[in-house]
This record gives structure tokens, sequence and C-alpha cells, in this order.
């Protein structure tokens, strides 16, 4: 007994170029709409459809936006300065960089003291990465939690009225 072998032969070579050719401009059209805006292509007034977040591709998550709101920008000098001696870490354990110039922007997280290039960590949380790249603790301080889940549920409740 046994499964019944298939012979590829037999296989219309006709069918399996078509679809490796129906494959190939499925992934163009991906590619061209991801380098592509969108919304560089419908204006709001010919755009009738309800438009929801998913739809602004370039638009980073509510919460991204509250926490950047919450996590500072500081220069590197400052972060040395006010280390004196203590032990900053040499480089960004997202893009793996050292942190060069003095005036880089760095965001340092409150909770854990970890530090990350800014521009790092806003990419980081714009894939809806709430917690640090390195120890998975929230980016929100303790002491702001209440204050950031109040505003994510009033922006929550603005958008439904909508």
């Amino acid at each position: 007994m046994g499964f019944p072998s298939l012979n590829y032969s037999e296989v219309p070579k006709l069918f399996v170029h078509c679809l490796s050719f129906l494959d190939y401009i499925k992934n163009l059209l991906i590619s061209l709409i991801n380098f592509l805006s969108i919304s560089d292509f419908l204006r709001p007034s010919e755009f009738h459809l309800h438009e929801s977040p998913s739809i602004h591709l370039n638009q980073p998550p509510i919460a991204a936006i509250l926490i950047r709101e919450f996590l500072p920008v500081v220069k590197f000098s400052d972060l040395i300065a006010d280390a004196a001696g203590g032990d900053l870490p040499e480089n960004c354990a997202v893009c793996l960089h050292d942190f060069e110039g003095g005036d880089e922007e760095i965001r340092c997280l409150k909770n854990c003291k970890h530090i990350f290039h800014r521009n790092c960590l806003d990419r980081w949380m714009d894939h809806h990465q709430i917690t640090c790249p390195l120890c998975r603790t929230s980016f929100v301080p303790s002491d702001l939690e209440d204050e950031f889940n109040q505003r994510l549920c009033d922006w929550d409740a603005s958008e439904e009225s909508i």
C-alpha cells in the first residue's frame, strides 16, 4: 500500500508558469504600494469610505505618541555629565551603533534606566511595542500609568464618537 505517487510531468507546464507569473505580479504590486504612499494619490474629498487607523500607513499608533510624551529626550553629553563615572552603555541595543556624538538625541527609560537612540526607540514603538527592547519593562513610568491609561481611554472614546 502507500500513497499513490504523483508524476510531476503530468502537471501542465503552462499552469505552473501562470502561477509563478501571478505571484510575480502580486509581489510587484505589494512593492509598489509599499514604495508609494496611498495617501499621495487619494485626496480626502475623493475618499468616501470610513477612514480607519490602518489606512494611515505612516501614522504611529496612539500609544506610541503618548509614550513619547512621557519619555524624555536628552543629549548624550548630558548623560555623560550626570553619570560622572557611572556605567553607561557604549552602544544602542536596537541598532548596535555606538553613542558617538555628545549632541545625539537619546531616550532614557525611567523604569529600567536603559538608554537608546531616540530614532531607534521611536521606530520600535511604531511597531506597537510598549516595552523596553532589552528587559521588556513597560515604557510608561510606574507613577504615570494611571494618567497614560486615562489618556488612552479618552482617545479611544473620541475615536468611537467619530
